[in-house]
């Protein structure tokens, strides 16, 4: 089963250094066995660390799992399953982000085919289910990002006050461009209120670089790649 290598960003740098300000590695527990490790995201919600997995090849099942203080644990302080509703039909489950805005839990698919249009769910209160366009934009633009941003290695977190999305470089696996949310335009642009580029430092080589997560636990920037 895989682990978390955690990094967190260094004031003052444009760096996201392994193990800063964090346990360089954290293990996963009682996950199910369909658990997909292919398809993953994080968010800190205020008072719990949270990571969520597909269910197998599923297209609208997720498990939630919650920092236990060691692990993070399958349905630890969790509603174990959630789904998702009312997905478009062209919505592409083949990775995924989540972020909590300080009332909202979200989560956010791109358009198949179309990697600069992202899909905007969020939770329904009360229920066990993620509903496109729910307390929502139901569909938000990604403006800007150069060409070689690889819109297949993504993640987004809301920090308190700007709503941020990244993007691994291209054929890079030390670079993470960044851009958030402009309300005047209702996009989430390249380079607006962020610094475009940062670095990864000291990532360990037993790193799976092919999906990442990212989350803003009140004090610290954070950035996560699966082990492999």
């Amino acid at each position: 089963m895989p682990s978390l290598n955690q990094f967190a960003y260094v004031a003052g740098t444009n760096n996201y250094q392994f193990g800063h300000n964090s346990i360089p590695n954290i293990p996963i527990t009682n996950a199910p066995n369909d658990t997909n490790f292919e398809r993953w995201a994080m968010l800190h919600d205020g008072s719990a660390y949270r990571l969520y997995f597909f269910k197998g090849s599923t297209n609208n099942t997720i498990y939630q799992f919650a920092f236990n203080g060691s692990s993070y644990e399958f349905g630890h302080n969790s509603i174990p399953e959630l789904t998702l509703i009312d997905a478009p039909e062209d919505a592409d489950a083949s990775s995924f982000a989540m972020l909590y805005d300080g009332s909202d839990y979200r989560l956010y698919l791109r358009q198949l085919g179309e990697s600069n249009q992202l899909y905007q769910f969020a939770w329904v209160s009360g229920s066990s289910t993620y509903k496109w366009g729910h307390n929502s934009i139901p569909k938000i633009p990604v403006t800007g990002f150069p060409d070689n941003s690889d819109a297949n290695r993504w993640g987004m977190l809301h920090d308190g006050s700007a709503y941020r999305y990244y993007r691994m470089e291209l054929g890079n696996n030390n670079k993470l461009l960044q851009g958030s949310f402009n309300m005047s335009s209702n996009a989430y642009e390249y380079k607006f209120n962020s610094i475009p580029e940062l670095d990864l430092v000291d990532t360990p080589s037993n790193s799976d670089l092919s999906e990442l997560g990212m989350l803003h636990d009140g004090s610290d920037y954070r950035f996560y790649l699966l082990t492999k």
